[in-house]
């Protein structure tokens, strides 16, 4: 039986996945964003990528600031298919689901915006389908990070698989610096307290 965490209990991520598509014709795009922001935190932690064909997966293992042991996380199997790697490694290890933060896109949110949950649908993400499918459940936290809607000339996969413009992506930096405070900040004192002082963050394009 699962144990249902308690309003008290801390969820302190072990494990923290960025989702996206692996081939380099998928490199910055909105949809990968994911893949971007767990980049920027093993550049930060000091942590090198390696595959792992066993989990299809690129994978580090390093400690985090508060020098517990954390892993980084980028699934080889496609989007759609992101769960199947997830679920592999969190057997491996025996790590329970609410320990797995997921990094991803999402196009309900405006560029410069993130949204940290503690659980939730899917929301139409197909990631976050396969995710939730192969965990067997919501309950475990997630960082969204905006990428806007598209417009009317132009179709929802054109959208997020095409790229930022110079102003966005100017800002997307400055995104991605806000996602590894967020992230350190959840480490150190849990995913609560992270959601009160990030989710009304909203960084925006300097004229």
């Amino acid at each position: 039986m699962t144990k249902a965490t308690s309003p008290s209990t801390l969820v302190i991520p072990q494990v923290i996945v960025g989702l996206g598509n692996p081939e380099s014709k998928y490199d910055r795009t909105r949809h990968n964003i994911g893949f971007e922001a767990v980049d920027v935190l093993a550049r930060r932690w000091q942590m090198s990528w390696s595959e792992n064909r066993r989990f299809q997966t690129l994978l580090t293992e390093g400690r985090s600031p508060q020098r517990e042991k954390i892993f980084l996380l980028k699934p080889l199997t496609y989007m759609n298919r992101s769960g199947q790697a997830i679920r592999a490694v969190t057997d491996w290890y025996k790590l329970p689901p609410e320990s797995v933060l997921v990094i991803y896109d999402d196009m309900d949110l405006p560029v410069g915006r993130l949204r940290l949950r503690l659980s939730g649908s899917a929301g139409g993400h197909n990631g976050m389908k396969s995710t939730i499918a192969h965990l067997g459940t919501q309950n475990f936290p997630r960082l969204r990070i905006g990428i806007g809607k598209s417009g009317a000339e132009k179709n929802s996969v054109s959208h997020v698989l095409g790229k930022f413009s110079p102003a966005e992506t100017q800002l997307m930096s400055e995104v991605l610096q806000l996602v590894v405070e967020a992230v350190e900040l959840s480490l150190k004192q849990g995913i609560e307290k992270g959601m009160s002082l990030y989710n009304s963050r909203n960084v925006t394009i300097n004229d």
